[in-house]
């Protein structure tokens, strides 16, 4: 696949990028390199090679799943109109 000035100018457009007319050529040959670049990496064989999530062979720590009340109960009824308690205190709307 080549692109040409107008592919250019029709990507640029939708990037939002304002590309003189003069630069469009140029554009367009970066464009096509990348794309070469691309076609490149398709002829590599990768038969057998197992997909990587990063460079480095690691997990990540993972925290122990535990339940509990959070600790936090004074923090979150700080800033509370009205808790009573150790609640949230709220207006009675069922008769």
């Amino acid at each position: 696949m080549s692109i040409d000035k107008d592919t250019a100018a029709k990507v640029a457009k939708l990037a939002r990028i304002r590309v003189e007319a003069a630069d469009l050529p140029a554009l367009a040959e970066e464009f096509n390199a990348v794309l070469g670049f691309i076609e490149q990496l398709s002829e590599v064989d990768v038969e057998g090679v197992e997909p990587m999530v990063s460079v480095t062979p690691m997990r990540l720590p993972r925290r122990v799943d535990v339940v509990s009340d959070g600790g936090q109960q004074a923090k979150v009824l700080a800033n509370a109109p009205d808790a009573r308690e150790g609640f949230f205190a709220v207006p009675k709307v069922v008769e």
